[in-house]
This record gives structure tokens, sequence and C-alpha cells, in this order.
């Protein structure tokens, strides 16, 4: 590979990154550090002009750690490209720190918007060691600096004393590690990360996912990660966009997007659970849900307003109901019979089946070892209900 060829790999590499996004963009006194708005994008294919972004919007204050969540074909990727500066948009604009680096008419060199990259497969260069990976992207800096710039990195990631090593010579997980060393050693604005855990171990991906979220906070790095992966999602971001058809379907933080969906195609993408038919109950103590498990009361304002929204005039809904919304209980005078159960260590996952034949998941402690089979008692435990329109 020829000098300038690395060298604008290494470029693109060094000073690519990513951002926070809002539905609707935040201000604190000071732009976001991200702000994609209105953003489209279109490619050409065999079949015509392909819409992937369909005007995409969210933004990301300093210090955040955003995640673009969604499965193959929803436009995640483009979103990332597009903001490293490698795609053009039809439509929309893209803003770093309140300077705007993409729009149709101008899109600014990747090299020249500090951002940073971490690819999927990590791009290390095999014939530079540790440190010379580190150090590529720091051609302004003496030798000395370097040193200590690598030094600092190497630190921060956790990989002291590996500095003359070669990428050969590491593990995945170590690899992933100096990927990010390099990204973040040009201090970029915005850090982007590209699926930066599929090729590792499953058993690995959340524990790293949570060190990598450390070394962002204690560096304070705006970053923005593209997944398909749930968990490494609920892991890492601090807020979470799952993104359907080219647009972002629900912008929250994890525990909203997995216990307040704001679609059934949320509620079905994050998480497991099944939807159940109920019937609205109006009376003097409260609205309620009437299911199959029995007269489930809805205590929270914001559940009852939905619930009202989606009854229709007979007062039909579906409920959504979670795996740790239906718990074990043999005083229960609701019967279910185990029909698959899936051990996770500390707790069984059950899949319960009511006389009706309606199937129901439930989280049960591992004590409660049960066979394919057997009738439990069960019963609605939780402190909200999440009702849809009735399909």
């Amino acid at each position: 590979m020829h000098d300038d060829v690395i060298s604008k790999t290494a470029t693109h590499i060094g000073t690519a990154a990513a951002m926070p996004i809002r539905s609707a963009p935040r201000y604190d006194g000071n732009p976001p550090a991200l702000r994609v708005a209105d953003l489209s994008v279109s490619f050409d294919t065999d079949a015509g002009r392909l819409q992937v972004l369909k005007q995409l919007e969210f933004s990301l204050a300093s210090g955040e750690i955003g995640c673009l969540l969604g499965g193959s074909g929803c436009g995640k990727t483009t979103a990332l490209r597009a903001i490293a500066g490698f795609i053009r948009p039809d439509l929309g604009s893209i803003e770093v720190d309140g300077q705007r680096v993409s729009s149709p008419a101008q899109v600014l060199a990747p090299e020249k918007r500090g951002v940073g990259v971490v690819f999927q497969d990590y791009a290390l260069f095999p014939h530079l060691d540790v440190a010379g990976n580190i150090a590529f992207g720091l051609r302004r800096m003496s030798a000395g600096q370097k040193r200590e710039r690598v030094a600092q990195m190497l630190d921060l990631v956790g990989l002291k004393g590996t500095a003359e090593r070669f990428p050969h010579e590491l593990s995945g997980g170590q690899q992933q590690r100096i990927a990010l060393a390099r990204a973040l050693a040009p201090s970029p604005s915005i850090l982007l990360l590209d699926e930066p855990f599929s090729n590792l171990d499953p058993d690995l991906r959340e524990t790293l996912a949570l060190e990598l979220r450390d070394i962002l906070k204690r560096h304070g790095t705006t970053a923005l990660l593209v997944t398909h992966d749930q968990y490494e999602a609920f892991a890492l971001a601090d807020s979470i966009g799952v993104m359907e058809d080219g647009r972002i379907a629900q912008w929250d933080e994890a525990y909203r997007l997995y216990h307040h969906p704001a679609s059934r195609s949320v509620a079905d993408f994050v998480g497991m659970g099944v939807f159940l038919p109920g019937r609205l109950i109006e009376d003097e103590e409260g609205p309620s849900v009437s299911v199959e498990l029995g007269s489930l009361p809805i205590d929270r304002t914001e559940d009852r307003i939905q619930a009202r929204r989606n009854a229709g005039r007979s007062g039909e809904l579906t409920i959504l109901l979670r795996p740790d919304d239906v718990v074990h209980d043999d005083a229960s005078p609701v019967m279910a019979s185990v029909v698959r159960k899936a051990f996770r260590g500390a707790q069984f996952l059950y899949t319960v089946e009511l006389p009706s034949g309606q199937r129901l998941l439930a989280l049960v402690p591992r004590h409660h070892d049960h066979r394919v089979g057997e009738a439990i008692g069960i019963r609605f435990a939780a402190d909200h209900i999440v009702t849809f329109a009735a399909d």
C-alpha cells in the first residue's frame, strides 16, 4: 500500500466521529454536538431510485452517547456514513458543534469535520505496531508528543504495555480497544461506532460495551453507535433511536423503549413480549383492562390516557405483556401449562399456555424448575399497563 493511500485512510479513521441523537434538538445555550435535520438519502438501483433515509431528525448533546438501533436495511449505517462525510444527502443537513458539514450543496471532507470512526472490522494496519497504529493520525505532533499521547490512550483503554505488539498478537477485544484509542487520539468532536462488537464472541459484547461506555464518559466524548443488538445499545447508550424504514420511530432512554414503546413495531423489536387482547372497563374505581389473566387496574395517568385513546367504541384494545410482567404464583387461580423453557442462569424463561391457547412469556427464579407440560399458577405483576389499538 502506498504511503499516500495509507495517509488518507488514517486521516479518515482519525477524524471521523459520532454524535447524540434527539427527535427534537435540545439546547443549553450551546448548539448540540451533533444535529441531523431533515436528512434524506437515496441511491440508484437496478429497480430505480431507492430512498434509504427519509427526513431523519435527531441531535446529541456534548458528551452524550447515542445509538441508532435497527435491523438490516433500516438505514442506520447509511446515516452513520452520511455523518462521517462519505455520502452526500439529497435533502437536509448535518451540523457538528454548530458548523454545517453536510448539505445537498456542500459536503465537508471527512478529515475536516472532526469526526472519528471505529469500523466494524477495526481496520488496524497489520504492518504497524500498536503505538504506530494509535499515532498514525497525529501527524502534526512531534515525536515526543506522539509518544505521550499514545501512552495516554493506552492507559485510557487499559492496555498499558502493548505499545510494541502487533495487531495479530492481540485478542479481538484488545484490537477493538486499540481501534478506539486510535480514533480518540486526535480528540475528535464526535466518535462514530459502526457495529463495533459484531466480530466478538457474544459473551464479550455486553461486557465490552459497558467498559467502552466508561472509557467514553471518562474522556468526555460525544459518540454515536450503530447496531442491531439491543443489549449493546442498552449497555452503552444514554439515548437510543429505534429506526424503521429510514426514520426514527422512537428516540428515548432504554427503560422507556422497553416499558413505554411508542408503537407495536418498537415493542416487537425492543425486548421480548406478547400481545394479548383486552377490553377497557371504566367504573367508579377507575379504568382497568379485562384480559384472560383477570382485571388489570390502570394506575398511572399516562397509561390511562393511552388506553382510552387506543380503545375503540367497543372498548377493545391490545395489551403488551413482557416476561417480567408475568410471575409464577402457586396461590394464583389462573393456571397455565409450561410448553417451553430456557435456562438463563439466575432465571428460567418459560413459555406458558393459557386455557384459551394464548401463550405468554414469564421469567421465573431458577429454583422454580418445572417440567414441560406441568401446570403452574401465574399472575400479572407490573407497575404500568402498555396498550395499543386492537388488531
